[in-house]
């Protein structure tokens, strides 16, 4: 029987319906899939405020599909707490590892998002570039399975595996993984749904801009002055209406 038992489980998917976190972690899946930041793949988590060890996330399933019922308290190692047994997302070491290494994150999206790909494989650098991109930071690292592990499925697959990207993500809000896409660590859920956003609509301004020219970062200073404000709460909230009006979800 897995931790807690089914008996301790159902108490705590009851006392779920409590709390708003975990009723805006389905909405943040929606979101994220009507933003075309993740597909029929991607996923994206939040600390359980019961338990920093752990972590709650939906079952292996496409985002814009998620409902409540299928959201899964995991372990900080990835084990499932689930007596329903049911199949979860064979990269939740990510989401894990990143919760380990960093006290500060209480929020984990990986998507795939299509703009990303061409800094993943290029050796060009993706950067801030404009003010609502802020909230990626100014530093937006890279990083390669194959340097320790070879070649690989590409899929974050293990602790160790996901330790190790957690290293390269470091104190970043973002890092991006060769030729698979990018995770980004924020201390609130809607913090990290409006950075993976912003992550891939930057992305697609700088692919715009190198078309016609170089473009021009946003310097440290404007990134920390533009992101203090832009994850101000009359900003995040306003943001995060928006993008929950778009999805059809209530504003939780």
């Amino acid at each position: 029987m897995r931790a807690g038992g089914p008996r301790a489980f159902a108490q705590n998917t009851a006392a779920l319906t409590e709390r708003i976190e975990f009723r805006r972690l389905v909405a943040a899946n929606r979101i994220l899939a009507r933003e075309d930041v993740v597909d029929a793949f991607g996923h994206v988590s939040v600390r359980d405020p019961e338990n920093p060890k752990r972590y709650v996330m939906a079952r292996s399933r496409s985002p814009e599909l998620v409902e409540f019922a299928d959201l899964i308290r995991f372990e900080q190692d990835g084990r499932s707490l689930d007596p329903e047994n049911r199949t979860p997302y064979g990269e939740r070491m990510i989401h894990g590892a990143v919760y380990e290494a960093r006290s500060d994150v209480n929020a984990v999206v990986h998507n795939h998002a299509y703009a990303l790909l061409p800094f993943g494989i290029t050796g060009r650098a993706l950067e801030p570039v404009i003010h609502v991109a802020s909230v990626i930071g100014p530093r937006i690292p890279l990083w390669d399975i194959a340097t320790r592990f070879n070649e690989t499925d590409m899929l974050v697959r293990t602790m160790e595996q996901g330790r190790d990207l957690a290293a390269t993500l470091g104190r970043n809000t973002c890092a991006l993984m060769r030729g698979h896409g990018a995770v980004v660590a924020t201390a609130s859920l809607k913090e990290a749904v409006i950075a993976a956003i912003y992550l891939k609509i930057d992305a697609e301004v700088q692919l715009q801009a190198m078309a016609i020219g170089t473009p021009r970062r946003l310097s440290d200073a404007e990134v920390e002055r533009s992101r203090e404000t832009q994850f101000s709460p009359l900003a995040l909230d306003r943001a995060w209406e928006y993008f929950c009006a778009r999805a059809g979800v209530p504003p939780i």
